[in-house]
């Protein structure tokens, strides 16, 4: 450099550069999500075993394509576009559907309704409807499937390090209670107003990528406790990867930790749901049902 051009200045990360050139990416303000989440070998899962494993047969499918009540699409299905994808989906052999979110908006729960009321729900499909574990929208929810042959009460709270310290502001007992109080209402109101009604139990505790895995394991196994789940009707936890925060190996990983340690594993079907933000959704599906996954 001279007296006329003094020297350039380098530019921080996030800045542009002098010269038009890209400017550079902050990626060191990102910490590694493994610098954070353990997935500990121990006594119970000494070793991972899913990799020498092989996908021989097809799992319980679950469509929730119909399940946009609570998407915030700009564009959500009305009730006829609704009843055509469930006609298509009854024809391509689907025997599990979420049909719904029942409280999450009018549409869907009439909807809900109409193919109950309806008679368009076939005897061997089991209709599945998603709540939150609150009490308003469980009581709507038990509006919308009376008079179904066989539902699937599928009901959810969030449960990661993030949501439990940002959104709920809440420790994790008081994560947990939230759930095993919407379980317990959902178990009496299944007694006591869906008598007759074939009813299966899906449990989701939301964020599971980011749920450390010793919580999630309390959390689920204080579901079961409030359920009460038989060899007869098993409980499904459905471990969702509602946000992909590393490699599908890792969902691989924390569905076979689960799987493991597990006390009424027996008494479980493990279920599959797998986001897509990373593009690495069907690698997860797969690798995560090498890992002893049965339902997706």
């Amino acid at each position: 450099a001279t007296a006329e051009e003094p020297p350039k200045k380098k530019p921080k990360a996030g800045e542009g550069a002098a010269d038009g050139r890209p400017r550079r990416m902050p990626i060191e303000k990102y910490r590694s999500f493994q610098d954070w989440y353990q997935i500990p070998f121990d006594d119970k899962w000494p070793q991972r075993s899913w990799p020498s494993k092989r996908v021989t047969t097809a799992p319980r499918w679950c469509s929730v394509d119909l399940r946009d009540g609570n998407q915030a699409l700009i564009n959500p299905m009305n009730h006829e576009k609704k009843l055509r994808l469930f006609c298509h989906l009854l024809s391509l052999g689907y025997k599990e559907i979420e049909v719904g979110f029942p409280a999450a908006s009018q549409t869907d729960f009439d909807f809900c309704r109409y193919i109950i009321d309806n008679g368009l729900v076939p005897d061997d499909v089991w209709i599945q409807v998603l709540t939150q574990a609150r009490e308003p929208l469980i009581r709507r929810t038990i509006e919308g499937v009376r008079g179904a042959k066989n539902i699937v009460l599928h009901m959810y709270n969030s449960t990661s390090e993030l949501q439990r310290r940002v959104v709920f502001q809440a420790d994790r007992n008081k994560i947990k209670q939230l759930a095993v109080d919407g379980i317990k209402l959902l178990r009496q109101l299944t007694d006591s107003e869906l008598k007759g009604h074939n009813v299966r139990l899906e449990y989701s505790p939301e964020s599971f990528t980011g749920t450390e895995l010793d919580f999630a394991l309390d959390v689920c196994e204080a579901v079961c406790d409030a359920w009460g789940p038989t060899k007869e009707n098993k409980v499904i936890l459905n471990l969702p990867s509602t946000v992909e925060m590393c490699t599908p190996n890792v969902y691989a990983d924390q569905i076979e930790w689960m799987a493991a340690h597990l006390s009424r594993r027996e008494l479980v079907c493990l279920s599959l749901h797998p986001h897509n933000d990373r593009g690495t959704g069907i690698a997860a599906a797969e690798l995560a049902l090498m890992a002893g996954g049965g339902r997706g």
